[in-house]
Formats: C-alpha cells, sequence, structure tokens
C-alpha cells in the first residue's frame, strides 16, 4: 500500500510537470515564432504526439521491466533533458532568427520543429509514467479498473495544477527559463525518491542550475536591450538606439509597436498618421477618443502635444506595457489619457460611446484577434462613434500583399459607408471608415488649421489616399479565417522571394 501511494505523488508531480512544460513551452518560443494559434496547434499537437508515444513505450516497459526503481529512472532522465531545454535551444532559436529575417519556409518549419522535438523528448519519457505506474500498482485483474482510474485522476488532476502554475504564478513571476527548472527539480526529486539516496545528486544539480543568470532573451545587432520581460499575456523588450531612440518589440519582434524619439513628436513611421486621418472626416481636432491597442503610448503622447484638449482611452489588455510606456516612452506627459487594461472588443461594448475617434491596433503581428475583423465588431464601433465620427484600422500585411486589407475593407464596408485607404508603409496600410463623406479634399482643408509640424504631413498623406481595394469576404463572428488567410499569405511571399 505504501508503494502505491508513492505512485500517486509520482503521477501527480508528473502530470504537473507535462503540462506546465507544454506551457512554458510555448512561451518559450513566443519570442521567436510568436504566440499565434499556429504555434499553440503545434506544440499541443508535438505534445499529444510525445505523450502517445510515452503512453504506448510506458505499456511495454511496464510489462517487460516491473521495477519502481527502473520506472524511476526514467522519470529522472525526462527530468534531466527537460532541464536542459531552455539551456540548450539557443542555436535552434538562432537559426529561428536567420529563418524568419530571411522568409525562408523551409527553415522556418525546420527549426520550429527542432525546438518542438526538445520538447517531446522528455514529455514522452514523462509520459511512460502512468502505464507503468499501473503495471506496478494493480494487484489482481478485479482491482485493475479502479486503480487505473485512480491514477488516470490524480494525473490529470496535477496536469491542470500545471498548467495553471506555470500560466499564472511561475512564468510572471520567475520566467520561463526557470519555470523549465522548477517543473524539472519535481521531477528529479520525486524520482530521487524512487531510486535511493544515491540519485540525490540529480536533483541538486537541477537546483544549481536556478541560479544561471537568465541574461538577455533574446540578442539584437539593431541597439541595446533596456527592458525585457515575460508577462502574463507576452514577451516584451525595449530596444534602445545609440541616438537615443527607443522600439517596443513584442514576442517574435517582428513588428515594432510603439517607438519613441526624444524631443520629437513625429516618428516617420505608420503613428504619424494616426495623427492627421481622422480630419479625413472632421473638421477639428476630437474632443474624445479611444486607441483600441495603445501599447505604449506612442500615440496617445503625440496627441497629447499637439492636441492637448482630446481625451483619451487607451486600452491595452496588458498592463505591464502601462509600465513600460510609463518608463520608457514617456506616456505619462499626456494627461488627458486614461489606459484601460482590458481586451478591446468587450471594454467597447461596455464603454458609453461617443468617440469622435476610434483607432484599432491591437493587432499582434502577423495575425489578429478574428474578433476585431468581423462585421459585428465594426458595428459595434459605429454604434460607438459620434455622429460623423472616424474609425482608423491599422492593416498589417507582408510588403506586396493585400489580402488581409481587402478583406478588413469589405467587412467595414457593410458597415461604413466611406472606406478609404493610405498605403503608409509597405507592410502598413491604415483603413479609414465613416459615416460622413471622409475624403482627401477634406483633409486638405482641415490642414490648414493643423499644428504647423502636421501641414505638410497632411498634404503627403492625402495624396496616397483612395478607395479601398475591390474584393475580398466579408468576415463575421461565426466565420473569419483569419489565422488560415494571413498563413497563406505569409507562405505566397515566402514563395516568391
Amino acid at each position: 500500500m505504501s508503494s502505491n501511494r508513492f505512485l500517486y505523488v509520482l503521477v501527480f508531480v508528473v502530470g504537473i510537470s507535462t503540462l506546465g512544460a507544454e506551457i512554458a513551452a510555448a512561451r518559450l518560443m513566443a519570442p521567436f515564432f510568436g504566440a499565434s494559434t499556429i504555434v499553440w496547434a503545434n506544440t499541443i499537437g508535438v505534445v499529444l504526439v510525445a505523450l502517445s508515444i510515452g503512453y504506448w513505450l510506458g505499456g511495454r516497459l511496464g510489462d517487460r521491466y516491473p521495477s519502481l526503481r527502473t520506472l524511476c529512472l526514467t522519470v529522472m532522465a525526462a527530468a534531466l533533458l527537460l532541464a536542459l531545454v531552455p539551456l540548450v535551444s539557443q542555436p535552434f532559436f538562432d537559426l529561428s532568427v536567420d529563418a524568419l529575417d530571411e522568409i525562408e519556409a523551409g527553415a522556418f518549419v525546420g527549426s520550429l520543429f527542432a525546438v518542438l522535438v526538445l520538447i517531446a523528448v522528455p514529455v514522452g519519457l514523462a509520459g511512460t509514467c502512468s502505464p507503468w505506474a499501473i503495471r506496478l500498482a494493480v494487484p489482481d485483474v478485479e482491482h485493475s479498473g479502479r486503480v487505473a482510474g485512480r491514477l488516470y485522476a490524480i494525473s490529470t488532476i496535477g496536469s491542470l495544477l500545471g498548467t495553471m502554475l506555470a500560466a499564472l504564478v511561475l512564468i510572471p513571476f520567475i520566467g520561463t527559463q526557470r519555470t523549465f527548472l522548477t517543473f524539472a527539480l519535481g521531477l528529479a526529486i520525486v524520482a530521487a525518491a524512487g531510486i535511493g539516496w544515491r540519485a540525490i545528486a540529480a536533483p541538486i544539480a537541477v537546483a544549481a542550475a536556478m541560479a544561471i543568470p537568465v541574461g538577455t532573451v533574446k540578442a539584437t545587432d539593431e541597439g541595446t536591450v533596456i527592458f525585457e520581460t515575460d508577462s502574463e499575456h507576452q514577451y516584451i523588450r525595449v530596444i534602445e538606439q545609440p541616438d537615443g531612440d527607443r522600439a517596443l518589440e513584442l514576442n517574435e519582434g517582428q513588428a515594432t509597436h510603439s517607438l519613441y524619439r526624444p524631443g520629437s513628436f513625429l516618428t516617420g513611421d505608420v503613428w504619424d498618421g494616426y495623427l492627421v486621418l481622422p480630419f479625413t472626416a472632421l473638421d477639428v481636432p476630437p474632443e474624445r477618443m479611444a486607441i483600441l491597442g495603445n501599447a505604449a503610448g506612442t500615440t496617445a503622447r503625440a496627441y497629447g502635444h499637439y492636441f492637448p484638449e482630446t481625451e483619451i482611452d487607451g486600452v491595452e489588455i496588458d498592463p505591464e506595457l502601462e509600465r513600460v510606456g510609463l518608463e520608457y516612452f514617456d506616456m505619462g506627459s499626456n494627461e488627458n489619457l486614461t489606459v484601460h487594461s482590458e481586451d478591446a472588443r468587450p471594454w467597447l461594448r461596455r464603454s458609453d460611446g461617443g468617440y469622435d475617434v476610434i483607432m484599432v491596433d491591437a493587432y499582434r503581428q502577423p495575425y489578429i484577434p478574428f474578433y476585431l475583423a468581423t462585421t459585428e465588431f465594426f458595428e459595434l464601433v459605429r454604434d460607438r462613434l459620434a455622429p460623423g465620427g472616424v474609425v482608423v484600422v491599422n492593416a498589417g500585411h507582408p510588403e506586396g500583399n493585400d489580402d488581409l486589407e481587402k478583406v478588413l475593407g469589405r467587412t467595414m464596408a457593410e458597415v461604413f459607408p466611406t472606406v478609404l485607404r493610405d498605403p503608409i508603409e509597405p507592410t502598413n496600410t491604415l483603413l479609414v471608415g465613416s459615416a460622413a463623406p471622409a475624403s482627401a479634399e477634406n483633409l486638405d482643408r482641415a490642414a490648414r488649421q493643423l499644428p504647423p509640424e502636421l501641414r505638410n504631413l497632411a498634404r503627403i498623406e492625402g495624396a496616397r489616399i483612395a478607395p479601398r481595394l475591390e474584393g475580398g469576404a466579408v468576415y463575421t463572428d461565426d466565420r473569419a479565417p483569419v489565422e488560415w488567410l494571413i498563413d497563406r499569405s505569409i507562405l505566397g511571399y515566402a514563395g516568391e522571394q
């Protein structure tokens, strides 16, 4: 009976570590591959395959070696391999960065698969535990169902606890690397208890590895990393250039989400368009504005300088970005900015509305939340706009590809009589929607009343403004295959290179 109690503890700890490692694995890859549903699908798929192989292997090994010590040696091997994952994965990540930079789809997929294999091997070994433990715990056929059910129930409870521990406690407070090592340490301790005192060196070694400094998660050749962290939502880092410019990167870093230039409120980038495009429909500066996807506050900071009377609600799902914006991006200079740490669409639904401008830039490159690209969402935006108000949507896309822009433009046109486009960057198009007769001519007239720094910018923007592109499907809450559309765009672009 005492040996069965130990087996219950063993499968419980293995369950915690297995699912905890899956959550940590997705987080480990986020700075390099992103955190899209595709990455999650790959992670979950590889873990399930590894567990299936582990279950099969555990059944065979349990019949051939019905020994608790042998089982614990296998779990110990899983613990040591799991501890190595965050320490030896850097070469694979370096390959992935090169692949992303060069848009080589084959190398990208290969490097992603290689990283997942690092996780699959220890997870597969851990998967041998449950069937092997059942073989050791069952005293006779009469009690086999009861014992197997109890062991699998305990293992599943452990898996649930591991998921919550990783996502809600360990990753936010001790980081991804030490999360892996914590789960590996738990496995090593329980395995050592089953092997004997001579195995105590293994958990000591894993515990010692936790003292290794983490350092910079992802190196950069484009400046100095002055801040990085793993928040509850994503990997965050701030890069500073020698001239003092600062850029906010999230996850894989293929896009800049906020930009700060000391002594300037213009960026020479997409954020400048947000300052003038509302005047395609408005004649005076907006009284109230909502920014869905405030990030570190680049747009809000600029509005605080050029239009200091505009009251802004900045919505950003990750509260850590508010702290980053205040410390590194001068976001606090706009006293009329109120930050809401919530998901954009639920917040907008609860808001009182009456906004002259709503800006939508809550997209996570290269993917966007599907529920911010549907007819129902833009109907909600329309209902929260003041009469004659305008929505500005940032549509990011691979260079030379307009599939997503067409879909967003067509979907917006189901709600707004006027939809215009401004191809402001090779990888960004700003879409403007309004129930008012928005036009480049209105922007040109309004430019005369704008602050001097914005007048020439308004004329440049006005020269690019055109009607939305024809084509594209209408997306709804029921059917919005955003990930499929973007993956097809990326692979098509990669195939042309």
